[in-house]
This record gives structure tokens, C-alpha cells and sequence, in this order.
């Protein structure tokens, strides 16, 4: 069954007797491999000897491919293969994406380091005295969604209370990244996140700022997006009027400033208390052990297959690639145990959290179609 997920893999992962080995079949986008296989070596320096045996397939591109429909038949087992994001129609496994060790062809550090930036900034200006719009910057020309976002901006016809900037990562690259720190960019009272191809690993850099975060309708889930709830952590936005939306979200906030910022309060601290990096890691520690439980077969080391060590893929690296490393290294083994595993939502319970979910987005929709037509 697994090498069925080979097709589009960039990588095998085999750990046996607490040791890692890779098999790469092809390159990945920029270095997003290395970086995913530095942070499972840091899981392994972290908590050393707990990890079982296990095999497993990675896909480093964005999009989902294990779709559900696939593998309706009583013997069709899906593929298992590891990515950053999935959707509610594919069975792909995420797992946290290679930015929190670094994303160095964009000069962000890793996440660790970037946490304490945003928090350093989110001090700077109280939420109050933040600019009242909806501020957004990235590459709108990596989807349609995102080009169709631009139509939003600030005019001489339309203002829909949004300040949208557009990042050229070639231009950023030659002035150093001057324009790209993370740590600045929490001078708005509303921060929008919008996917690009698939999901963005932006999200967690704008749901860290203290502005309340205004979600665009998503189509992908990374590993910790779904445990968010709407009007508590996020404001929903409209996929297919989005303009209309912003400007409501903004009117709201802005009339009911307490609740707004309170809002941006609540994402900012699940960001830091629940995806601090000690938790990162135990849910790779777990979701790695329940993987490994469902394996029938004894791993072995493939051959072929290359040892991965710490010091050696440091030592190789260069400039930030290696800077990030050194900064992303495991110091030395924790001195706890992982959290505990929470037991999983029996279905009435998931089923109550999830129409909890679209009830509130529903609320926020009705708000906003109120708005509309009193003004029209």
C-alpha cells in the first residue's frame, strides 16, 4: 500500500532503531524537503528512542492528490502519504509544513524566532491605534482567488476598507527583505488571509499579529486550522464576494472595537500557547505513532537509502540555509515526556463542533446581507 504513494512523492522516510534514512525520488520546491526532513531529525534528538520503526511517503508540492472518491470499494485502502495540507474530499495526512524550521529563499526565520518578532511588534502599537482597514500583502498571481482579491483595493471609485500591497519575492530578495519582516506588519486592525494554490503558510504568521484576522472562505486544512472556531478566533469572509464582505467586517470592528479586538486577542494566544513549538512537536510525535501502529510489515532500510544526521546536514548547508538550522537545532533531549494524547471526538461531539462552525459563519453572513440592505 505504500508504495502505491510513490507516484508522487519526493521522499521516502524509514526510521529503525531511532535512526532516520531517506530515499529522494525528486526534487521539491526550493528546499522545502530538506527542511521537513531537518524538522523530523529535531523530533528525533528531541525524544530520543521513543519513536517506533515506520515507514512512510511525503509529497512536498501544495495540492492534495489522494482524493476520497478514489477509494470507495471495501478493499480500496487509500495510499498513506504524508503533506502540508489537505481538503474535506482527499485523505492526504498533514503534517507541519518545512517554515517552522525556516523559509530561507524568503528570509523567514524559524518559527520560534518569528513568534518573538510578531509578539515584539504586536506591543508596538496597542490594537486601538492601529490602521482601521483590512491590510493584506503577498503574490495575488499564484491563483485566481487571489487576483480576484486585488479587485478590492482602496480606488478613486470604491473604498471596501482594504489596503492590499502585492510582494514581489525577486525585488524583496535584492533589497535584503527590507519590506518583508514579519514583526512590522501588525500595524492594521484587521490582517487578511486568503489561500493561494492551496493553503498558505502565511496563516499562522497573520493569525499571531493581535489584528482580528478576517479568514476568506478556505478549501485546505494544514494540521491546526480546523481547531479554530469563527467569531472567536476569525471573522469569515466570502469566497464570492469578497469585496462586499471586507467592508462589512471592517464596519463591524469598527463599530464594536471590544469585540474586535478581543477576536484578535483569542487567535493571537491559541497561536502562541497551542502551536508553540514544544506542541509542533508532540503532534509529530504522535501523529508518527499512531502511523507507525497501523503498519503491518517490519520497516527496513531501503537500499540505497541515505543516513540523515543532524551535524552533517548543517555542516553542508550554506549562508541562511545553515543559519536557520543552527537556529532551528534541538539543544538536547526534553526533559518531559509528550503531552498526553486527547481521546478523539466521539461523532456527536465532532458533529456538534462542526455545524457550531457553520452556524456562526451563517450568523455572520445573515449580519452582513442585513447591512447590505439597509445601505442599498
Amino acid at each position: 500500500m505504500i508504495e502505491r504513494a510513490r507516484k508522487t512523492a519526493h521522499f521516502r522516510l524509514v526510521i529503525v532503531n531511532g535512526k532516520a534514512y531517506v530515499e529522494k525520488y525528486k526534487q521539491s520546491i526550493q528546499t522545502r524537503d530538506k527542511f521537513t526532513l531537518w524538522g523530523i531529525l529535531q523530533l528525533l534528538r528531541l525524544y530520543p528512542g521513543r519513536l517506533p520503526d515506520l515507514e512512510l511517503m511525503f509529497d512536498c508540492n501544495d495540492r492534495p492528490v489522494v482524493r476520497a472518491r478514489d477509494f470507495r470499494g471495501p478493499n480500496s485502502g487509500p495510499p498513506p502519504l504524508f503533506r502540508y495540507c489537505s481538503d474535506g474530499s482527499s485523505l492526504d495526512i498533514v503534517f507541519p509544513d518545512w517554515s517552522f524550521w525556516g523559509w530561507a529563499e524568503t528570509n523567514i526565520r524559524p518559527w520560534s524566532n518569528v513568534l518573538k518578532d510578531i509578539e515584539e511588534g504586536n506591543k508596538r502599537t496597542k490594537w486601538k491605534e492601529r490602521v482601521p482597514y483590512a491590510y493584506w500583502r503577498g503574490n495575488p498571481n499564484v491563483s485566481p482567488i487571489r487576483k480576484g482579491l486585488m479587485t478590492c483595493n482602496v480606488s478613486d471609485k470604491n473604498d471596501w476598507n482594504t489596503r492590499l500591497y502585492v510582494q514581489d519575492w525577486g525585488q524583496e530578495s535584492k533589497q535584503n527583505f527590507k519590506q518583508s519582516n514579519l514583526g512590522d506588519q501588525c500595524s492594521h486592525r484587521y490582517k487578511i488571509y486568503i489561500e493561494g494554490w492551496a493553503w498558505s503558510v502565511s496563516e499562522k504568521y497573520i493569525l499571531a499579529c493581535d489584528s482580528m484576522t478576517l479568514i476568506v472562505r478556505p478549501r485546505y486544512y494544514d494540521f491546526f486550522s480546523r481547531g479554530m472556531v469563527p467569531m472567536q478566533h476569525y471573522w469569515p469572509i466570502r469566497d464570492n464576494s469578497k469585496c462586499t464582505s471586507l467592508k462589512f467586517a471592517v464596519d463591524w470592528g469598527n463599530a464594536h472595537t471590544e469585540k474586535a479586538e478581543a477576536i484578535g486577542e483569542a487567535a493571537s494566544r491559541f497561536i502562541r500557547e497551542d502551536l508553540k513549538m514544544g506542541y509542533v512537536y508532540d503532534y509529530m510525535f504522535h501523529l508518527l505513532n499512531e502511523y507507525a501502529r497501523l503498519l503491518r510489515f517490519k520497516p527496513s532500510i531501503p537500499a540505497g537509502a541515505l543516513e540523515l544526521c543532524s551535524e552533517t546536514m548543517a555542516c553542508s548547508a550554506k549562508g541562511t540555509w545553515r543559519n536557520f538550522m543552527e537556529e532551528s537545532m534541538v539543544k538536547s533531549p526534553s526533559d518531559s515526556i509528550p503531552c498526553s494524547l486527547p481521546p478523539p471526538y466521539d461523532p456527536p461531539a465532532l458533529k456538534n463542533f462542526t455545524d457550531t462552525k457553520v452556524k456562526l459563519t451563517r450568523q455572520v453572513e445573515a449580519w452582513e446581507n442585513e447591512y447590505w440592505k439597509k445601505i442599498n
